[in-house]
C-alpha cells in the first residue's frame, strides 16, 4: 500500500500559474519547454503533474522555484506574484523543492547536521539543537543519524534527509520533483507513506511531478496531464481510477497503468 488519499481541504489557492512559458535557447534553435500552462492548487491540497519523460513537468516545478529565468505568463504563491528567478526570503519560508536524485542534492562532505544547520540559519531559526531533533524525528530518522554523512546513508534515509532540510524552513507548499523514481521499489512506498503523513501533520500543500500514475493516483486529490509541454487535461483522482480520460493520450496513460491505479 503507497498510502492512502487525504481529500482537498477547502481553502484559498495556494499555487496559481496562468499562461506559463518556458523555453531554453534563442532561435532557430529554442526550445518551447512548456507551453501556456494553467492550473490552480488550493491550499491544503496534493496535485500531480504527470506525463512522459521531456512533457515539461519538471520544467514546470524549476520555474516556480525559481531555478529558470526564461519564462513568461503567471506565478502566484499564497497570493504573492513572483517573477524572474530572484525569490524572497518569504518564499522559500513558503515554498521548498525535494529534488529527485537525494545524493545528488546534498553535498557529500556535509554531514546531516551540517545540512539542517544550515537551512535553519538560513531561515534565521533559533534553538537550532532541538529543532535538528525534532526535523529528524518527523522523518523517522534517530539522534544517531545526526553526525553521519550521505556515503553512510541509503538511499531512502538520504531522501528523508532531504525532506527534513525542506521541512527545515516550515513551508507551506512542497514542490516535490520524482522523489521515489531514484529509489529502490522497497524504499518508495516508505518514503510515500512519509510524504502522505507530513501533509497530514503539518497541513501542507504538495505538487507533485511523477511520470508514474499509480503513485499519482495514490498521493494526490487531482492531477494535470503533460504531452510536449502542454497540459491536455486536468482531472480528480476519482477519474483517473475510472479511467476517465477526455483526450486519446490520457487514456493511454490510464489504460497502461490500468493494474496499478486500481489495484
Amino acid at each position: 500500500m503507497l498510502g492512502c488519499n487525504i481529500p482537498a481541504r477547502a481553502g484559498a489557492a495556494m499555487l496559481t500559474v496562468d499562461d506559463l512559458n518556458v523555453w531554453f535557447g534563442f532561435a532557430p534553435d529554442r526550445v518551447d519547454a512548456v507551453q501556456h500552462a494553467a492550473f490552480t492548487v488550493a491550499s491544503g491540497e496534493s496535485f500531480g503533474l504527470v506525463g512522459e519523460s521531456g512533457s515539461g513537468k519538471s520544467t514546470i516545478l524549476r520555474a516556480i522555484a525559481g531555478l529558470i529565468d526564461t519564462w513568461s505568463g503567471s506565478i502566484e504563491v499564497d497570493g504573492q506574484a513572483v517573477t524572474g528567478t530572484r525569490r524572497s526570503r518569504a518564499f522559500h519560508k513558503t515554498v521548498q523543492m525535494v529534488f529527485q536524485d537525494p545524493y545528488a542534492s546534498l553535498h557529500p562532505r556535509h554531514s546531516v547536521d551540517a545540512v539542517l544547520s544550515e537551512a535553519l540559519k538560513l531561515q534565521g531559526m533559533d534553538d537550532i539543537d532541538a529543532r535538528i531533533t525534532r526535523l529528524l524525528q518527523d522523518v523517522g530518522l534517530g539522534r544517531g543519524f545526526r553526525f553521519r554523512y550521505p556515503h553512510q546513508l541509503s538511499g531512502g534515509q538520504r531522501q528523508r534527509v532531504a525532506i527534513a532540510r525542506a521541512l527545515a524552513a516550515e513551508p507551506r507548499l512542497l514542490l516535490l520533483d520524482e522523489p521515489t523514481s531514484a529509489l529502490d521499489v522497497s524504499v518508495q512506498a516508505e518514503i510515500l507513506n512519509l510524504l502522505t503523513d507530513l501533509r497530514a501533520e503539518h497541513g501542507l500543500t504538495y505538487v507533485m511531478v511523477s511520470h508514474d500514475l499509480a503513485v499519482v493516483g495514490h498521493m494526490c486529490d487531482r492531477l494535470a496531464v503533460m504531452q510536449h509541454g502542454r497540459i491536455l487535461e486536468v482531472m480528480d483522482v476519482d477519474a483517473l481510477r475510472r479511467g476517465a480520460g477526455k483526450t486519446d493520450y490520457t487514456r493511454h496513460l490510464i489504460e497502461a497503468s490500468a493494474g496499478y491505479i486500481r489495484g
